[in-house]
C-alpha cells in the first residue's frame, strides 16, 4: 500500500516537472484571444448612440450643403461683410472646397463631441451597467480589456471622420463639381495636388482629436457615469479654446491642446506651411501618451467589484 502511494506521488511530481508553464487555467483558455476586436466592434455598432452618431456624420454635410444652396439662391442679404462670407463663397467653388469647409466647420466642436463620445462612453457605460465586473470575471485580463476598448473607440472615431469626409466629397462634387480647389487667398490647387493635401489634413485632424479621445478615455476609467466622462472632456476642450483666445497668456497658449487645431489650413498654402502642424502633432502625441498611460495605470488598480 505504501509503495503504491509512493508511486502515485512520483507520477504527480513527474507531471508537474513536465509542464512547468502550467498556470492552472482551464483547458483551451488563451488570455490574448479573449474579447476579440471584431466582437467588441459588433457590440458597439449595435448601440443606438453609435448608429445615431454615424447618421449625423452622414447628414451634416447634406445640411451644410442645403444651407449653402439656399444662400447662393437667396443672394447677398446686404449684411456686413466678414471672413465667414468669403469662406462660404469659396465653399461653393468645388466639391473639394465644400469638403474643406465642412472640416473647418466641424473641427472646433462637432468632431470633439464625436471623439469624446466614443472614448468617454467605452468603459464608464460598462461600469454603469454593472457588466464590467462580469467581463473581467470571464476572465479577460484587465490590460487586454482596456486595450480592446481603446482600439474599438479609435476605429469608430476614425470611421466617423472618414464617413464625414467621403459624404462631403460626394455631395459637394455632385452639386459644385469636381474641379480644382480654390483657397480664400486665390490659390488654385488641381485635384491631383489637392486630394493628397486633403488626406494629410484628415490625418492631422484624426491625430489632434485623439487628445480629446484619450482624455475622455481617462475620465471614463475614473467614473461610472458616461455623461461625466463625455461632458468633462468636451467642457475641458471648450475652456482650453477660450484660454487660447487670451493673448496675454503668451507662450502658455502653445501648450494648450486647442492652440493648433486649425493649423491644417497651412496645407492650403503654396508652398505648404507645415510648421504649425508639426507643433500641433507633437503636442497631440504628448497629451495622448500621458492620458492613455494614466487611464491604464488607474484601471489596472481600480476596484471594479465593490
Amino acid at each position: 500500500m505504501s509503495s503504491t502511494t509512493s508511486s502515485a506521488d512520483s507520477e504527480t511530481k513527474a507531471l508537474a516537472v513536465q509542464d512547468p508553464h502550467d498556470t492552472g487555467a482551464a483547458p483551451g483558455y488563451v488570455p490574448h484571444r479573449t474579447l476579440k476586436l471584431r466582437v467588441e466592434l459588433v457590440r458597439q455598432l449595435k448601440r443606438r448612440r453609435t448608429q445615431w452618431t454615424f447618421a449625423l456624420m452622414f447628414i451634416l454635410p447634406v445640411v451644410l450643403l442645403t444651407a449653402l444652396q439656399i444662400g447662393v439662391e437667396g443672394g447677398d442679404s446686404g449684411g456686413e461683410t466678414d471672413s465667414r462670407i468669403s469662406l462660404v463663397d469659396v465653399a461653393t467653388s468645388s466639391g473639394l472646397n465644400f469638403t474643406l469647409f465642412v472640416l473647418f466647420a466641424t473641427t472646433g466642436f462637432f468632431l470633439v463631441v464625436v471623439y469624446a463620445l466614443f472614448f468617454g462612453d467605452s468603459v464608464a457605460s460598462e461600469a454603469q451597467w454593472g457588466s464590467l465586473r462580469y467581463a473581467l470575471a470571464t476572465p479577460i485580463p484587465r490590460a487586454r480589456l482596456l486595450r480592446q476598448k481603446y482600439a474599438a473607440a479609435l476605429v469608430l472615431s476614425l470611421a466617423a471622420l472618414a464617413l464625414l469626409v467621403v459624404t462631403a466629397i460626394i455631395a459637394g462634387g455632385l452639386f459644385f463639381g469636381w474641379g480644382a480647389a480654390q483657397t480664400p487667398i486665390g490659390v488654385s490647387l488641381a485635384p491631383a495636388e489637392a486630394y493628397p493635401r486633403l488626406l494629410a489634413i484628415v490625418g492631422y485632424l484624426a491625430l489632434t482629436q485623439l487628445t480629446v479621445g484619450s482624455f475622455a478615455f481617462w475620465l471614463s476609467c475614473r467614473t461610472d457615469a458616461p455623461l461625466a466622462a463625455v461632458g468633462g472632456a468636451v467642457f475641458t476642450i471648450i475652456v482650453c479654446g477660450i484660454l487660447d483666445a487670451i493673448d496675454q497668456l503668451g507662450f502658455l497658449r502653445d501648450y494648450l491642446p486647442t492652440n493648433e487645431q486649425y493649423a491644417w489650413t497651412g496645407m492650403l498654402l503654396t508652398p505648404v506651411d507645415s510648421g504649425d502642424m508639426l507643433q500641433g502633432a507633437i503636442v497631440a502625441v504628448a497629451y495622448t501618451s500621458v492620458f492613455t498611460g494614466l487611464a491604464f495605470r488607474h484601471f489596472l488598480r481600480k476596484d471594479v467589484v465593490s
